[in-house]
């Protein structure tokens, strides 16, 4: 489906877009969550008079499965979470784990090799995933930030090699330099081909990579069309970063937040106000009510 690069759609469009949408998909970080990390009032009740309509509303985040449990609960989603990227899906009713795609203990002790390079050691965070425990090689100044924001304890190891006795459902890179986490980006992209591993940013400042499989886009086909039994066109999702590209290419009407960087922009149908401007709840209402 072709990308309109405007910011809006036309009035009978939206109409249409309104009454095909069954679900609705929310990114938690820079598009329901700001500077807060809370959903405000005004996206809460948006979200409720969405899901009033009969529209079911699920959670779609690179969040660990323990740190985005609150928000699912917060909106009162009856659907799966779908954390990591979409590497691990679970039902929190029932405690089902539909998917957990994990990265191989081969190219999981290669990234560790990669970011214990002289050159990289000291100006990156390493956090590895293993069965939603966040393990880490020290407590960084960025670690603590990450793990306060995220209501997770971060557990230091020294080598993260000696953790590795089950495979990583995620390895993060965190340094607040930029520059660094985009020349990270572009030397792994040349290590692996997508068909080894999945690499994204889900903000400037992190790195992140799971199983080439993993992405938002790939979790999200999976709930609307083997779980709900949907078809694109009955899917909204709204998101703000390279992490949320997929899963706004997948869906019948991609939402991109204000705050979202050009090029994600660029792909979406319409893009709405920042997150500190509730924009979530904007689109919401443009389209669903």
């Amino acid at each position: 489906m072709q990308k309109a690069s405007a910011t809006h759609l036309a009035s009978t469009d939206r109409q249409a877009a309104a009454k095909d949408i069954k679900l609705l998909v929310l990114d938690i970080d820079g598009t329901i969550a700001g500077h807060s990390n809370t959903i405000s009032a005004c996206v809460k009740q948006a979200i409720v008079a969405a899901q009033a309509r009969g529209i079911q509303v699920a959670i779609a985040t690179g969040r660990m499965y323990r740190s985005a449990l609150r928000f699912h609960q917060d909106i009162g989603s009856t659907l799966p979470l779908m954390a990591y990227q979409g590497a691990w899906i679970q039902d929190p009713i029932t405690q089902k784990i539909h998917r957990h795609w994990v990265i191989s203990r081969e190219i999981a002790h290669q990234l560790i090799d990669y970011f214990e390079q002289p050159e990289l050691r000291s100006l990156l965070s390493v956090h590895f995933y293993i069965d939603d425990q966040l393990y880490v090689r020290e407590l960084t100044k960025e670690t603590k930030i990450y793990a306060e924001r995220s209501g997770v304890i971060a557990i230091p190891v020294g080598d993260l090699h000696q953790i590795l006795t089950n495979e990583p459902t995620k390895i993060l890179a965190l340094s607040d330099d930029t520059d660094v986490i985009d020349k990270l980006l572009e030397n792994l992209r040349r290590q692996y081909t997508p068909a080894e591993l999945y690499l994204t940013t889900s903000v400037a400042t992190f790195f992140e990579a799971t199983n080439a499989s993993v992405n938002k886009g790939t979790a999200v086909r999976y709930l609307a069309e083997e779980l709900l039994g949907l078809e694109l066109a009955n899917v909204m999702a709204i998101g703000d970063n390279f992490n949320d590209v997929e899963m706004l290419e997948y869906v019948g009407l991609g939402v991109a937040m204000g705050n979202a960087p050009a090029r994600v922009q660029a792909i979406a149908q319409w893009v709405a106000p920042s997150v500190e401007e509730d924009g979530a709840a904007v689109a919401i209402e443009k389209f669903l009510l």
